[in-house]
């Protein structure tokens, strides 16, 4: 690949160029990788806990007196409508300081000896030291808060890290690779690289990588997890079909705004996304009608305008997909409560659809669009079955008032977490985040993603006097 090729950015919402900029090839990504590892190979060069706290709080201050330009560049490369691409700005800044603070918990503990002939006259402990080089490849969805996500946790955990954000949204990627050198990271301890997948492949399959960090579509992780060196460890997050119960004493009047809230936030390109919400057929139909009278109010449009609630899906092609997808559920069988339509080539007005039938795309995949499809169900343990039927396993809801409903349902639902009485889609940065069988592998969340950035190293001392 030409070193002079460049990646043209647009704007999701009117395909506008926003910015061109210039791509690397195979050689860039060669000279990233012997920075890293040479970086990390020589432990004078490690930057000391005390170090790492003081740049991290710097870069919060940076962060902070930057929110309003943060947000309109997610905004703007995103389509995640301006109200909520601030809310990621602030979670963001959030997630520095927890990197921050996470770093005085990297410990290890004392392992006891003595407790055998063999063991006498010693003292053991492990510490914890950092894995070593660190590759990220990272989502559109979340442009700054993902890169948080995927290059704080590593540096803040003594890691080089060198990054490939989205192709189609990488300017809060760059403009957070700014803040970083502002305030003091070394240059080669984060590295972001503008390259195309076959160039990131090279990257990431590389014996000099031993911890993969990927965010994107479950064929690519698990095609890419099959090409690791031996030995690097890895996190994937990929997508879920995010099921929910809802039980027949609900409180609809709370249930219902954090459904469509849950559904519809960032025109459902969430991989917790309300997607497949199962109600007992006593309330199903008027759920599903009240989710739609809701939905169809919802401001669909440009994301730089505040008064904004849903925006456009990343790719027009995503909305060809949707449209397709929608309208083979109507035609089999489903029926259409609000929406079912695109509105221009880039926006798809939010859709309600009621009993689709349990083999189209839309039940069957993840739709990672703007659409909830709403279940009748009789039995709520026969409509855990079918929530379960699918690959997909991540975090999922149950909406009742019956404290032994919620925790039979809890243990019931194959996911990584399961909300009581909120939607799929909420999530706190200091919490476990993460699938589990096609959805991916490995946890995420920043505390959780450090840990699994450090390994264990034991220290076992032999003396007369011990």
């Amino acid at each position: 690949m030409s070193k002079h090729k460049t990646l043209k950015v647009f704007s999701p919402y009117d395909n506008r160029l926003i910015k061109e900029i210039p791509m690397v090839g195979e050689n860039e990504v060669e000279n990233a990788l012997e920075k890293a590892y040479a970086l990390f190979d020589d432990r004078s060069n490690w930057i000391p806990a005390f170090k790492r706290i003081e740049i991290l709080e710097k870069v919060q201050e940076l962060m902070k007196s930057k929110i309003e330009e943060l947000t309109k560049t997610a905004a703007e490369e995103g389509g995640k409508p301006y109200v909520d691409s601030k809310v990621e700005v602030l979670r963001a800044i959030n997630g520095v300081k927890i990197a921050s603070e996470e770093i005085g918990r990297l410990t290890g503990k004392q392992i006891p000896m003595g407790l055998t002939q063999a063991s006498v006259n010693r003292v053991a402990f492990t510490t914890r030291e950092p894995i070593g080089v660190v590759a990220s490849i990272s989502a559109f969805n979340h442009p700054l808060n993902l890169i948080v996500h995927q290059t704080v946790t590593a540096f803040a955990a003594g890691c080089p890290v060198i990054v490939k954000p989205a192709s189609t949204t990488p300017l809060s990627c760059l403009a957070f690779a700014d803040i970083l050198k502002e305030a003091g990271v070394p240059d080669p301890w984060v590295q972001v690289l503008i390259t195309d997948n076959e160039a990131a492949e090279k990257l990431v399959t590389d014996q000099r990588i031993n911890y993969l960090s990927f965010i994107g579509s479950a064929k690519v992780g698990w095609y890419l997890k099959s090409k690791l060196a031996p030995g690097t460890r890895c996190a994937l997050e990929h997508g879920g079909a995010a099921p929910v119960i809802v039980e027949p004493d609900a409180n609809l009047e709370d249930m219902l705004p954090a459904l469509v809230k849950g559904g519809f936030y960032h025109a459902g390109q969430v991989c917790v996304s309300v997607q497949k919400v199962f109600v007992h057929e006593s309330i199903a139909k008027k759920v599903a009608d009240d989710m739609a009278k809701m939905a169809e109010k919802l401001i669909v449009g440009d994301p730089l305008d505040e008064k904004t609630e849903v925006g456009p899906l990343i790719l027009p092609k995503e909305v060809d997909r949707v449209e397709a997808w929608v309208k083979e559920a109507k035609e089999t069988g489903g029926e259409i409560l609000c929406g079912g339509k695109r509105l221009s080539d880039s926006c798809y007005a939010p859709t309600v659809i009621y009993n689709p039938p349990q083999d189209a795309k839309v039940s069957q995949e993840e739709i990672f669009g703007p659409v909830v499809c709403v279940y009748s169900y009789e039995d709520r343990n026969k409509a855990i079955e079918q929530a379960n039927a699918l690959p997909y396993h991540f975090q999922a809801a149950v909406f009742t008032k019956d404290l032994d409903i919620a925790l039979d349902t809890v243990q019931k639902l194959n996911a990584t977490a399961v909300m009581i009485n909120d939607h799929t889609a909420f999530r706190v940065d200091w919490m476990p985040f993460g699938g589990r069988d096609a959805s991916g592998e490995g946890l995420g969340g920043i505390p959780y993603s450090m840990h699994e950035m450090t390994r264990e190293k034991m220290m076992v001392i032999k003396s007369k006097f011990l």
